[in-house]
This record gives C-alpha cells, structure tokens and sequence, in this order.
C-alpha cells in the first residue's frame, strides 16, 4: 500500500513532498497520474491519503465515500484519507488562503474585492471572501461566464478595487511571462494576493510590489494548506507555530542567492563557495551566454557588438532565474537592463559585491572593463544601479568573510 503524496498530472516542480518532510515523519511523494490512471487508483484505495492538485479536485469526488462539510461548501477536495476502506473528502485550501490572507494583515471587511478566476480555486477564494465580510466580491474572466466580468469591465467599471485575488495560471511556471492583469487603472489598491507559488514572485506581485502595494504570492498558502491536510490525515493538531516556521525554510530553500557586481569583483568564487556549503547548483550567466552563443563572450563583443550581447544576456538571465534554490552569478552589467531586475527578483535576493575599482584587476578578455581607466568609468556608472537594486550589500572584503556574510544574510 501506497503512504502519503500528491495526486496530480502534471508534479515536476511541486514544492509538497519538501514541505511534508517537515510536518512528520511519514513516506510523501508525487504521484503523476494521466485521467486513465485515475480510475484504477482511487477504486483499488490502495493508499493511506493523499493531496489532490489540478487538475483533479473535482474529477475525484464521484469516488469519495464521503465528504466533510468544508468540501462540501466549495465543491472541490484537495484531500482524500483512506479511513477503513472509505474515502473521505476534505478542502484545506479555504484555511491556507485565509491563514494568508491574515499573515499578511489583509483585512476584507467592508472591502471591493476583484477574483481573477472562476475555476475550483476560485470558488474556494469566494468562499473565504464571504466568511470574512467582503464588501462586494466581482469574479473576473476572459469570457465572462456564470456572472463574471471581462477584464475589460474590470478596468472600466471596478477599477475602484480595493483587493486583487488571482486565482488564474496566468504567470505560473513556466509561462513566467504572462499577466493576469495590468494595475494602473486601479488607484485605491490596497493589495493583491497571488495564489501562485513557483515563481516565488509572479510578474503580478512584482507589478504590485514596485508601486508600493501590499503584494505576496502562494507559497505561505501552500505551506498552509499542507499542514491542514497533515492534520486530517493524522487526526492531531499541530503547534500554531509550525505553519511560519516551515514557510521560512521553505522560502529559504528556494530562494535563488544572486550576485551582482564589477567585473573582477569576485562574484564567481563566491558563488562558487556559497553553492558548494548550501549545496545548490551554481549558475554564471557569463558561461550561459557562452554555451548558448558557441563563442566567447570577447568574440560576441567582437563579431556582433554590445547591444546584441546584452540581448543574448537578457535570454540567459531568464534561463537562470526561472529555477529555484540555485546561486546565480551575473555579468558585470547584467543590472543596466529593468527587465534582468526583474527576472531576477522573481525568484531570487540580489547581493551587490561592492568593491572599490581599485581592488580590480582589468583583463583582455572584459571588453567593458579591459584597463583601470575603463574600470573606473564603468564603476562610476554602475554604483549607484548596483546599490539600488541590490537587497544587500556585500562589504566584506575576503572571500571567506564575503562568503559567511551572504550565507548569514539569506
């Protein structure tokens, strides 16, 4: 018999077994189901329990024994325990949106509440809504079906929201990409909450974010809703405090450790250190470029010129930051484009390397930065782009200690 795990169809880049590895000492693991292998597993119940993904949270009820009232209410189940031969049905995802909704201090009552979405997540977003005294809650859809708006509407008529929910894929891996909505039309926002959790920051939460907007993705949900469900499985209650401390780890795991810098500064061995103690993959963009081009990044310069290698950089940038837990080492003016920024802030913290220009060391082979004088003109540029995009500055000067001070820093 089958343990713990997640049923769903698609699990590559599922953060769940991570996060029930620290709930209990229990075997968890994915399992990926096409719709024909459903049928066969869920009649033979040759398992204990198991969360239920998309997109499966309906498909499964017709073979439930029961349901509790939870999943009753919002017509889909994100859990299913084998009790005895009969399976029950329970929704936790209503209690992880709320536990989010509340870590973050978001308070509906009496509030113009817009949901991007009328799927399953959807109606359990709903379903928190009206338990919390929304003042008026308006779905929003492309095609405006069963009472919904299009998004047109929604800037045209509702754009006096105070609450943006999105509950739709737009912007999940790996259409990083993509959307939902725009918010310049919405000028009495007071936050918006995503109930994505790869990546950590969707191109939604970053809109929301840089205009100084209350904003956080799904990933406090999803930690949330699994120790809900851990509960259900184990019939016990668990400490109040275990929700906020395996979030925390979580978010530390994932998060990608990127280094900005000079040429010179230093940023490949660090990361290098930094990869090999945390014991994650080290990515150098400047290498990426490299493999990805065929040439070297002096005979790009050369062949081509600077703009196109800063495109070929900004490709590369997307490549590296669409992953999760990695240390990412970035060319010396990868921050002169908005949009590396921002593919890098999806998923990562930025570590400036500050070093004065005369502790570097120009080679041949840097075509911005090949002698002192170009060294210091690019410094001089650079400083205060590095310093405002960073979200710490590295000011040890030693590897060593540059080193401790990122990993202490995380």
């Amino acid at each position: 018999m089958a343990e713990y795990g997640l049923l769903g169809k698609k699990l590559g880049h599922s953060f769940s077994k991570e996060i029930h590895s620290y709930i209990g000492d229990y075997k968890y693991e994915p399992m990926e189901m096409d719709e024909n292998e459903l049928d066969e597993f869920l009649k033979s119940k040759d398992f204990k329990a198991v969360n239920v993904t998309i997109p499966y949270k309906q498909t499964v009820i017709p073979y439930l024994d029961e349901m509790t009232d939870a999943a009753k209410k919002i017509g889909a189940v994100n859990c299913i325990k084998n009790k005895d031969g009969k399976l029950i049905g329970h929704n936790t995802d209503f209690e992880g949106f709320r536990d989010l909704l509340i870590k973050n201090g978001v308070s509906l009552e009496g509030k113009k509440v817009l949901i991007l979405g009328t799927g399953g997540t959807s109606d359990t977003v709903n379903a928190v809504c009206e338990s919390m005294n929304t003042g008026s809650i308006i779905k929003v859809s492309r095609t405006a079906r069963n009472g919904a708006v299009t998004y047109e509407e929604a800037k045209i008529f509702h754009n006096d929201a105070q609450i943006i929910l999105n509950t739709t894929p737009s912007g999940m891996y790996p259409d990083v990409d993509s959307c939902p909505i725009t918010l310049d039309e919405f000028n009495e926002l007071e936050a918006v909450m995503d109930v994505i959790f790869n990546p950590l920051r969707t191109k939604l939460i970053s809109n929301a974010l840089q205009k100084n907007i209350k904003a956080e993705g799904g990933l406090y949900m999803l930690v949330a809703q699994a120790v809900r469900a851990s509960e259900f499985f184990m019939d016990t209650v668990y400490p109040a405090s275990l929700c906020k401390d395996i979030f925390n780890k979580i978010l530390k795991s994932k998060t990608n450790i990127v280094l900005t810098g000079m040429p010179a500064s230093g940023k490949t061995t660090i990361g290098t250190r930094v990869s090999e103690i945390l014991q994650r993959e080290f990515i150098d963009t400047d290498l990426l470029i490299e493999e990805n081009a065929k040439m070297s990044i002096p005979e790009i310069f050369e062949k081509y010129g600077e703009a196109h290698f800063r495109e070929l950089e900004i490709e590369a940038v997307k490549q590296a930051s669409r992953h999760c837990g990695v240390v990412i080492a970035t060319g010396g003016g990868a921050i002169l484009r908005e949009e590396n920024i921002k593919a890098l802030k999806m998923n990562g913290k930025i570590f400036f390397r500050d070093r004065h220009p005369d502790l570097l060391i120009p080679t041949s082979d840097r075509p911005t930065a090949f002698d002192k004088e170009q060294m210091l003109k690019r410094y001089e540029e650079r400083y205060p782009i590095y310093t405002k995009t960073a979200d710490f500055i590295v000011d040890q000067d030693s590897i060593k200690a540059a080193t401790k001070q990122i990993i202490e820093n995380l």
